[in-house]
């Protein structure tokens, strides 16, 4: 392992991550197909298209069931309703509060990456208590021309935050969104919250958790210099 690499910015995707919003968004579109299509799509034909932004998300499935999407439309639609469903229910992941704020103590830079628009991102911060103020920076799908496994959503953070990506960590639940962070120049920290630890690893994940709950102890102590838990 090596120490003192430098790392002053920790950059987190947000799905996965930060929170569990899936089931949630899942049910938001399904709302949406079934309410302005006529359509009853099940949840695993979102299955496909998750971490790939709302375009695709609904697009996708769209396409399986020969809708003509309007897609504006069917945005609007699907946040209203996903905004509406999350109230009260949509969660800070484990670890997250606790881990964010041993970050700031120790003075390191934060921001979030995440494929998805502007309003859910905005709106799942909101509800898990870290709005997106409480972070240095944050950079959602509309921003890049394009997604994971490209390297701009996490080249973009990195610019706001006036950092070059190797100082910056990367913390993602999916290969894609790890492939994203190593082909910026960032260390990735894999969460195996949505995929295995090989698959992770084969991304090019170098430190695996399960949560923020559990970040092994080399990261936190050698990397990040965090006082233990």
């Amino acid at each position: 392992m090596t120490t003192n690499c430098n790392i002053d910015a920790i950059i987190f995707d947000m799905d996965g991550v930060l929170c569990d919003s899936e089931p949630f968004i899942c049910e938001a579109a399904m709302r949406m197909f079934a309410v302005r299509y006529g359509v009853k799509a099940s949840p695993q034909d979102f299955i496909p298209f998750v971490g790939t932004g709302e375009n695709r998300y609904l697009g996708g499935v769209a396409q399986k069931y020969g809708v003509t999407l309007d897609l504006a439309e069917a945005k609007k639609f699907t946040y209203d309703a996903y905004l509406e469903i999350i109230h009260g229910r949509l969660k800070p992941m484990a670890g997250v509060v606790d881990f964010i704020s041993r970050c700031r103590e120790r003075g390191l830079k934060l921001a979030v990456a995440s494929s998805a628009d502007t309003v859910k991102v905005e709106g799942n911060l909101r509800e898990i208590g870290l709005p997106a103020k409480a972070f240095d920076a944050t950079v959602n799908g509309l921003e890049v021309e394009h997604r994971k496994p490209a390297p701009d959503l996490f080249q973009l953070a990195a610019q706001r935050l006036d950092l070059p990506c190797d100082r910056c960590l990367v913390v993602e639940d999916a290969p894609t969104g790890i492939m994203a962070g190593r082909s910026a120049g960032s260390r990735c920290l894999g969460l195996t919250s949505s995929f295995s630890e090989a698959a992770l690893r084969s991304a090019g994940a170098e430190w695996i958790a399960c949560d923020l709950a559990h970040v092994p102890n080399e990261l936190q102590t050698e990397v990040l210099r965090l006082r233990s838990l």
